[in-house]
């Protein structure tokens, strides 16, 4: 009983998939389709936003490096001037070859990096006492700052020697700060061209030199070192120029105005990573920009692929499934239309078979009653076999479905007019008869017929025999024989087994009554036959 049960719950579960498939063909496979495909979306999207945070902790390692590139150049560039005012500061007078072997020190040491330059101005009055200290003067206009030598020694640098740095306002409020401080101070975005040497966006970094490290010393002049800052920023993007990265570089906030230095890229992405630089005590911003990528990174490229296959592979499959289920479902149908047909048959067949035998019974036992000898009875017997026979053979042909009234009277008459040379006239419109119907009719037809043959007036020269029909209603049609010609018929007739067989038989059956006229001119016999429709005489399931 367990085992039978688990069986019954697998099995509806089984039929609900097949009837699913069945019911909704197109819609379920569509249904995967979708749910494979927003799965396949889902993944792509969480893959994307993970490449894409991927690519912003890059940038910003990205950044770390090129920010820690920037201030090794400052803090190297720092470095050498601070040596070089202390250098200078120990010393009565900076001469030529003082600031010559200083500079040769640091190239064979390192020069600095992204500095063009060392440079070295010495502090004045404006009159021009060129030698006297800013500590030295009480009163007059302020110092001004004079390039007195540069290194290295080539004619574009060299070009700054005798400039005035202070004549640069940036340059002017870089050297207060850094004589306030004592230490290096960067200026903002120097004056093109002047006072530096070069040509560009500039900026410097300076270093005071005092008179002697007591308090209140006073400022002799700056060591400077000018940097190009698109030299500056392109040697710190050295290592990662090759990624298509772009730069740009601000003096101070993020502005177009403060612009001092950019590098581009052949495609970028508009994504930026944005980091705040102290460059020798002012803050400038660098600005990286994330290269432009492909629409779907190589990941989300092989996902979405995948999941198409995998959809497309589960639409197909689906499709296939349902039609097979749609298939098999036609085909168990068919197969026990065919089953119960097999069985509807082979009651009909049983009872057809037994109705048939009945009658022949019935026609034997009349016969023989109705015989005088031996012969008659095989003669009357087997003509009225053979009718039946040529009637099943009709049904037969139409499988055993509606038979043409004309059909029936022709086959029923064939052997009459094959023999004679009398008139035989069948006529009626087109109208069919159901199985059982159409066997009675030509019972009837026959004894008509084998009567007027022996008796009547296909039995002499010159009679003839007219079958007409008609429909007197929807569902019902009315079959006349009429005898002409032939020798007259006496009015107290004894009755044979035609005559039985029609009254009372074929009246039976047809469930119709029968006129049957022997008129002096010749028989008369009026037959009704109903025209069912073919529900009514469809094969009886409970036949047997």
């Amino acid at each position: 009983m367990h085992a039978t049960a688990s069986g019954d719950n697998l099995q509806p579960k089984n039929g609900r998939v097949r009837d699913w498939l069945v019911r909704y063909p197109r819609a379920i496979p569509l249904g995967i389709f979708l749910a494979i495909a927003a799965i396949t979306t889902v993944s792509i999207f969480a893959i994307e936003s993970n490449e894409r945070q991927t690519e912003m902790a890059q940038m910003r390692d990205t950044t770390r490096s090129v920010v820690s590139s920037l201030n090794h150049q400052v803090k190297d560039t720092s470095s050498h001037l601070r040596a070089g005012a202390a250098l200078f500061a120990s010393a009565e007078t900076v001469t030529p070859e003082l600031f010559a072997g200083f500079v040769g020190e640091l190239q064979r040491d390192a020069e600095p990096q992204g500095a063009e330059g060392i440079g070295w101005a010495k502090l004045s009055d404006a009159i021009g006492g060129l030698d006297t200290a800013a500590s030295e003067q009480t009163a007059g206009p302020p110092a001004i700052a004079i390039v007195t030598y540069f290194s290295p020694e080539t004619p574009p640098d060299q070009s700054a020697l005798g400039s005035n740095l202070s004549a640069d306002p940036q340059s002017q409020i870089a050297m207060d700060e850094a004589t306030r401080l004592k230490q290096p101070v960067a200026s903002g975005k120097l004056a093109v061209g002047e006072d530096v040497g070069t040509t560009g966006s500039k900026f410097a970094i300076f270093m005071p030199v005092f008179s002697g490290d007591s308090e209140g010393s006073a400022v002799r002049g700056f060591v400077y070192a000018p940097f190009d800052a698109d030299t500056f920023l392109s040697t710190a993007l050295s290592f990662e120029a090759e990624k298509g990265i772009a730069a740009r570089l601000y003096d101070g906030s993020r502005d177009s105005g403060n612009l001092i230095a950019s590098h581009s890229a052949a495609d970028a992405s508009g994504k930026t990573v944005e980091q705040a630089i102290d460059v020798a005590g002012r803050t400038f911003t660098l600005v990286l920009e994330a290269p432009r990528v492909g629409f779907l990174a190589p990941m989300s490229a092989v996902v979405l692929l995948f999941g198409l296959a995998v959809a497309i592979l589960l639409f197909l499959l689906t499709r296939l499934l349902a039609r097979q289920a749609a298939e098999d479902q036609t085909r168990l149908a068919f197969l026990e239309e065919q089953y119960s047909i097999r069985n509807a048959l082979t009651r009909e067949l049983n009872h057809r078979v037994k109705n048939t035998l009945a009658n022949v019974l019935s026609i034997l036992s009349l016969t023989r009653r109705r015989s005088s000898d031996i012969d008659e009875f095989a003669t009357a017997f087997e003509g009225r076999i053979t009718a039946l026979s040529a009637t099943h053979d009709l049904l037969t042909m139409s499988q055993w479905g509606t038979t043409p009234i004309a059909a029936v009277i022709e086959a029923e008459l064939s052997h009459v007019s094959a023999v004679s040379d009398h008139a035989v006239a069948v006529e009626g419109p087109a109208v069919e008869l159901a199985p059982n119907d159409a066997l009675i009719l030509g019972q009837a037809i026959h004894e008509l017929a084998t009567n007027a043959a022996k008796f009547g007036a296909l039995s002499e020269a010159g009679g003839s025999v007219s079958v007409t029909w008609k429909l007197v209603e929807p569902h019902l049609a009315e079959v006349e024989w009429r005898e002409e010609g032939g020798p007259l018929v006496g009015a107290m007739r004894k009755r044979g087994f035609g005559t039985e067989l029609i009254q009372k038989i074929v009246a039976h059956e047809l469930r119709q009554p029968v006129e049957l006229d022997f008129e002096p001119g010749g028989v008369r016999c009026v037959l009704r036959v109903a025209v069912r429709r073919r529900s009514e005489f469809q094969i009886r399931e409970g036949a047997g």
